[in-house]
């Protein structure tokens, strides 16, 4: 049966089962100003205790992530694939890169006029005709969705936080809600490779 609101009525795991939960996850994403490692993030739940953790390569000839849990364990590691015509990411299990821990790719289908728009293909679609997941909105005004395929139907949205602290700061935070059902952490990763691409564009 499936649930009102269009949420997806059974799990997403993409991560692992153990990232999807029953009911809506709210995280809160805070962009570190100034970091050395140039990117890290620290994502809290409701209680503001930290869940994830990004860390990122510095030096490296290609950007490269990593997402650890509270403890420090690491669960995703995201690589930007070089050479190719348009940003794509690819993102592997634990501190992997190789290609058999590939879980999934997002690849940028447009990002003119402040317009956001980024297919996600999992491991096992080698076709990739059509996307397992997309990306809508303006990532400039950090407002996102984030579609089940091809379909009307969210599975997690992005806004801006603003509070008097963030901004006297120079931190840039913003509140992501994980629909029920829906792998958390993958999630999370999306919000990371947005923040990459978008920072690679100011960059050009």
């Amino acid at each position: 049966m499936a649930m009102a609101g269009g949420a997806p009525p059974a799990p997403l795991p993409v991560v692992g089962h153990q990232f999807c939960a029953p009911y809506v996850v709210p995280l809160t994403v805070t962009k570190k100003a100034l970091s050395l490692s140039d990117g890290d993030f620290a994502i809290t739940d409701a209680n503001g205790a930290v869940v994830l953790k990004v860390k990122g390569a510095i030096f490296s000839i290609r950007s490269r992530r990593t997402i650890l849990d509270g403890a420090g364990m690491p669960l995703l590691t995201m690589q930007e694939k070089v050479f190719s015509m348009h940003h794509r990411w690819e993102v592997f299990r634990g501190d992997s890169t190789n290609s058999g821990d590939l879980l999934f790719s997002v690849k940028t289908t447009s990002l003119i006029q402040l317009k956001t728009e980024m297919d996600v293909f999992l491991a096992g679609n080698t076709a990739q005709q059509v996307c397992d997941f997309k990306i809508k909105g303006s990532y400039f005004d950090r407002s996102c969705v984030f579609y089940l395929g091809d379909s009307n139907t969210m599975v997690a949205q992005m806004s801006r936080k603003l509070t008097v602290s963030n901004v006297l700061l120079g931190r840039d935070t913003f509140s992501v809600t994980v629909f029920p059902h829906v792998d958390y952490v993958f999630i999370a990763s999306l919000v990371v490779i947005l923040d990459e691409v978008h920072r690679d564009k100011r960059e050009d």
